[in-house]
């Protein structure tokens, strides 16, 4: 009965990792397309080298990064500490005014 107990608390704890660290992925993609959208006005290449910086800077990796007019779509990567496998999570985000209107 004690090892029952024990398996199920270890996967409990193991399932609750798992979900923070995908919340962490979520995280660093949401934030690097938050920072990337604040400099898609300069174009992609700069979006995208800020959206790194910041995929970096929460632990994860830029996988992908694109710039569709005003709107950052972009996919961060963070591989698992506790099992063999990659998360991997898209976020996007553009600006919250109509670009061709100017901003006071």
């Amino acid at each position: 009965m004690f090892l029952v107990l024990m398996f199920l608390t270890y996967a409990g704890l193991t399932g609750a990792a798992l979900v923070l660290e995908r919340e962490r992925a979520g995280t660093a993609a949401d934030l690097a397309a938050l920072a990337a959208a604040d400099r898609a006005h300069e174009g992609e290449e700069p979006a995208c080298v800020v959206a790194a910086e910041t995929a970096r800077a929460n632990g994860a990796e830029l996988d992908g990064c694109t710039l569709d007019v005003h709107t950052v779509s972009v996919t961060a990567a963070l591989p698992s500490a506790l099992l063999p496998l990659t998360f991997r999570v898209r976020a996007r985000a553009g600006p919250v005014h109509d670009p061709n209107q100017e901003v006071d």
